[in-house]
C-alpha cells in the first residue's frame, strides 16, 4: 500500500515581505511565518511518520513548528534546497523585472539561462529527481506518511517530476506560505506507469 504525501513551502520571511530572491540564501522565518507553521500544524488533520526537509532554517524551523509535539523525524537532505540564483539573490522586485537575466526564470522557463553562480533549471530537476527515486519512493512504497519541507522553486520542481508538467508549466505547481499540498493520488499515478513502463 502507497503512503501519503504532503509538501509544504516554507512560512513567511522578511524577504518575502519585501520581495528579495531568495534562494540559498539562508533567510530565518519572520514572527508572522513562525505563527503560520504553527497554524498550519494545528489545522492539520493528518499523521506523518517521517518528514524531509531542506537544511535552510525557513523550511527546516517550518517543519519543527508545523510538526509540534509529535515526534516525527525530520531528515534534512540538501537535494531539497531552493534553487540557487546566485548573485543576484537579495535582488528586490525580481518578479517585475522585465529585459533582465531574472526575467526568463519566471517568465519563460524553457529558455531560462543559469545565472551567475547559480544553477539551471537541469540541475535543480536531476537532484529533486535523485531525493524523489532514492529516498521519497521507497518511503512512500513502505506504506509511510510523508512530508516534504521546502521553497517556492524546489517545490515545483518535485511537484512538476511527480505530476509530469513540464517545464513550461512549472510556475504552476506555486503555493503560498505554508500551504500543504497532497499529492498522494499523483504518487499512486506515478507509481503504477513506472511498473508498467518495466514490466
Amino acid at each position: 500500500m502507497t503512503g501519503k504525501l504532503y509538501i509544504i513551502r516554507h512560512g513567511q520571511t522578511d524577504w518575502n515581505i519585501e520581495h528579495k530572491l531568495q534562494g540559498q540564501t539562508d533567510i530565518p522565518l519572520s514572527n508572522a511565518g513562525r505563527d503560520m507553521a504553527r497554524k498550519a500544524g494545528k489545522n492539520s488533520r493528518v499523521n506523518i511518520d517521517l518528514c524531509y526537509s531542506s537544511p535552510l532554517r525557513r523550511a527546516l524551523e517550518t517543519a519543527e513548528l508545523y510538526l509540534g509535539e509529535d515526534r516525527v523525524p525530520i531528515v534534512s537532505d540538501e537535494r531539497l534546497m531552493e534553487m540557487s540564483f546566485g548573485i543576484y539573490e537579495g535582488m528586490k522586485d525580481y518578479f517585475t523585472v522585465q529585459d533582465h537575466p531574472v526575467t526568463p526564470l519566471f517568465q519563460d522557463p524553457v529558455h531560462y539561462t543559469r545565472l551567475e553562480g547559480g544553477e539551471s533549471f537541469e540541475e535543480l530537476y536531476a537532484r529533486c529527481e535523485s531525493f524523489l527515486r532514492e529516498e521519497l519512493l521507497p518511503a512512500l512504497e513502505e506504506g509511510k506518511s510523508v512530508l516534504v519541507s521546502g521553497h517556492g522553486c524546489m517545490n515545483c520542481a518535485l511537484m512538476s517530476l511527480i505530476r509530469g508538467t513540464p517545464l513550461k508549466e512549472h510556475w504552476s505547481n506555486l503555493t503560498g506560505n505554508c500551504v500543504v499540498t497532497e499529492l498522494t493520488k499523483d504518487v499512486q499515478r506515478l507509481l503504477k506507469n513506472g511498473k508498467e513502463e518495466h514490466g
